[in-house]
C-alpha cells in the first residue's frame, strides 16, 4: 500500500456535482502508520459539506478494500461559514477554532527531541537578525522543493511576525474537528501553518517565553502534517526561546542560515551559527541573500550590500556555501501578492531551483 494506491482508489470515489475526490483536489492530509489510514475530505464550505453525507463513507469504503489497509479514518470538513449549525458549535466572529494556542508547553518526560509522525526531515531556516530575507528564503525554497517533486511542508514559527500567510497567500482558518487537531492550508502544493492563521492579524502577541514554546509544541505536534519528505520551519530572528525550543525538543535534520553579505549582518550571523553549535543542531550550510542587484533598465549588476562575505565566512568555519540569491523587486513583488516567485520562471526562481536541487541532491531535503 503506497500513496499512489490509495489516490488511485480515490480517484474513482465520485463527487456529487461532478468529478472524482482527486480531480478535484478534495482530500488533505493523508497520512498512513501502518496499516492505517487517515486522511481529509475538504469542502469549500458548509453547503457543500451538507452535499457530500455519504462520499465519506464511500471514500473510506475504497481505501478498505486495498490490500494491506487494517483501519480507515476520513474527516469531513468545511473552511467556510458554519451555516446553520447551533449557536453554540460556532466560534465567535473572527476568533480561531475552538482550540487554545500559545498555553503552556507540556513536559517532555526526559524522552528528548522528538520525531514528528511522518515526517522524514525538519530543516530551519534562521538568521542572526531581521531583514536579511529570512522568511522570503524560507517560502521561495518550500515552493522549488515542491517543484521538484519533494513533499513539503512549511511552518511559520516567527510568532510575533508571522508572514508566510501573506508571501504563500493563505488566510483561512486552519479546520479543528475535535478541538484538538489542526489541519493545516495548501498552497503552491506546500501544506502550509502559521501562528498568524490562528490569531487576529491585527493585534500584537503579548506573550512569554511559556506561551511561545506551548504555541511552537501545539503546530509542531497537533497539526496534522501528513506523509512530508521535509518540514521547514521559518523561524525568527535572533537566538531566543522559539529556536531552544524547536532544537531541544524536536528532532532537527540540520539549520540552514541565512545572511546578507554586510559585516553588520555577518556579526549577528556568527551569532546564530554558535546558538545552534550550543544546541548541538547540525548546520547544513550558509546563504547568501541579496547578494547582487541587476537593474532592469540598463542590465548593470551592482552589489548594494557587499558580495562574498557569506561565502568567505562558510569557508572560514568549514561549513557548506549554499548559494547566492539576487535582490530583486519582482520578488518583493511577488511575495506581497502571495504566489513566490520560485513558483514560476525567470532568472529568480532559477536561482531558487538550483538551491533546492542542491538540497536534493545532497540528500538534506
Amino acid at each position: 500500500m503506497t500513496r499512489d494506491d490509495i489516490f488511485a482508489a480515490l480517484a474513482k470515489v465520485e463527487v456529487p456535482g461532478g468529478g472524482t475526490l482527486k480531480s478535484r483536489d478534495l482530500v488533505r492530509a493523508l497520512a498512513t502508520d501502518g496499516g492505517q489510514v487517515r486522511f481529509v475530505i475538504e469542502a469549500a464550505d458548509a453547503e457543500e459539506a451538507r452535499s457530500f453525507a455519504g462520499l465519506r463513507d464511500a471514500a473510506e469504503a475504497a481505501v478498505r478494500a486495498l490490500p494491506g489497509v487494517t483501519g480507515v479514518q476520513a474527516v469531513l470538513t468545511a473552511h467556510g461559514p458554519a451555516g446553520k449549525a447551533p449557536a453554540a458549535a460556532k466560534a465567535p466572529a473572527g476568533e480561531p477554532p475552538s482550540l487554545k494556542v500559545g498555553r503552556h508547553p507540556t513536559p517532555d518526560q526526559g524522552k528528548g527531541p522528538a520525531k514528528i509522525a511522518g515526517v522524514d526531515r525538519i530543516l530551519a531556516i534562521g538568521s542572526g537578525k531581521g531583514g536579511v530575507g529570512k522568511s522570503t528564503v524560507s517560502s521561495n525554497l518550500a515552493v522549488a522543493l515542491a517543484r521538484q517533486g519533494r513533499r513539503v511542508g512549511l511552518l511559520d514559527a516567527d510568532i510575533y511576525g508571522p508572514s508566510q500567510p501573506r508571501m504563500m497567500g493563505v488566510s483561512k482558518r486552519p479546520a479543528s474537528p475535535d478541538g484538538k487537531t489542526i489541519l493545516p492550508l495548501t498552497a503552491h502544493g506546500v501544506t502550509v501553518m502559521s501562528i498568524g492563521l490562528m490569531l487576529d492579524p491585527a493585534k500584537a502577541v503579548v506573550w512569554r517565553g511559556p506561551m511561545l514554546m506551548g504555541a511552537l509544541q501545539q503546530m509542531l505536534g497537533q497539526v496534522a502534517w501528513g506523509d512530508l519528505d521535509v518540514l521547514i520551519v521559518d523561524l525568527p530572528p535572533g537566538t531566543g526561546d522559539v529556536q531552544m525550543t524547536l532544537c531541544q525538543r524536536s528532532a532537527v535534520t540540520g539549520a540552514i542560515v541565512v545572511s546578507t553579505p554586510q559585516d553588520v549582518a555577518l556579526l549577528d550571523a556568527r551569532k546564530a551559527l554558535d546558538m545552534f553549535a550550543t544546541l548541538k543542531t547540525p548546520v547544513l550550510g550558509l546563504i547568501e541573500n541579496m547578494s547582487s542587484y541587476h537593474c532592469p533598465e540598463c542590465g548593470h549588476e551592482a552589489h548594494l550590500f557587499g558580495h562574498g562575505g557569506v561565502r568567505d565566512e562558510a569557508q572560514k568555519l568549514g561549513l557548506p556555501f549554499l548559494g547566492e540569491l539576487p535582490l530583486s523587486l519582482d520578488v518583493r513583488i511577488a511575495g506581497d501578492g502571495g504566489t513566490p516567485i520560485a513558483a514560476g520562471d525567470g532568472p529568480e526562481a532559477a536561482a531558487y531551483a538550483q538551491l533546492a536541487a542542491g538540497l536534493v541532491k545532497g540528500g538534506m531535503a
